[in-house]
């Protein structure tokens, strides 16, 4: 999870949250190219007398700045297509998720489990345990298998709501009457926490998630227990 005084990303949990923080850095460092080359021609323009004027007409440097920006956007465009079809790429998931949005909460249900289902409210801050990080604990953890292909799908029922995990790259849209869709593969076990990114009413900031991910026998033990409960 995020920490204090932190200027970039969380650390990534998931292939395509380390697909995005590439793509990241690859924008930043063209960005970055960019700005040294346009601060160098401005100190240039200011520092010395202009000389050759007939440049300011030739075909050859129009068409120079003309072709030069459109070849960094295609740099840029190609890395940021390839990743929107992974992100969009749903192939045989192992586990399907169902979960719903609600003024304030989130309810989950595991529709390959027979009564597998439960509402994720906020831990207060006076019943949160030691260590655990406040406005962001519920009493309920989304668990799933680590390394497994994970289908969310995700809808509300009330207003609109935004189902977010940053350390998994997830952000998709809760809407009523509307059933949207993502996967996520989480990369190795943690507790993986997000919020509600969606403007959803007065207890807006108060929806927390947690995703726990866990290994494959140890996420079946936590099922049959939840089935008999």
């Amino acid at each position: 999870m995020a920490h204090p005084t932190q200027l970039g990303f969380q650390d990534a949990a998931s292939p395509i949250m380390e697909e995005l923080l590439h793509l990241h850095d690859h924008a930043m460092m063209v960005v970055f190219l960019i700005s040294v080359f346009v601060l160098y021609i401005i100190t240039l323009m200011i520092t010395t007398s202009l000389t050759h004027t007939s440049t300011m007409d030739a075909q050859a440097v129009e068409t120079i700045w003309t072709i030069l920006p459109a070849i960094i956007l295609i740099l840029i465009a190609l890395p940021s297509l390839r990743i929107l079809y992974l992100m969009d790429e749903i192939n045989t998931p192992h586990l399907t998720i169902k979960t719903i949005g609600h003024q304030w909460y989130w309810s989950y249900e595991y529709t390959d489990y027979e009564n597998l289902t439960f509402d994720a409210y906020m831990v207060q801050t006076l019943d949160l345990p030691m260590g655990t990080p406040r406005l962001l604990e519920t009493d309920h953890h989304m668990v799933v298998p680590t390394d497994s292909p994970t289908r969310m799908l995700i809808s509300a029922d009330d207003v609109l709501h935004s189902w977010a995990i940053p350390a998994l790259g997830i952000k998709t849209d809760a809407i009523p009457g509307r059933l949207n869709q993502t996967t996520f593969t989480t990369s190795h076990p943690g507790l993986f926490y997000g919020q509600c990114s969606e403007i959803c009413g007065s207890n807006h900031s108060f929806m927390p998630i947690v995703v726990e991910s866990t290994m494959l026998n140890n996420f079946e033990m936590w099922s049959n227990l939840m089935v008999e409960a």
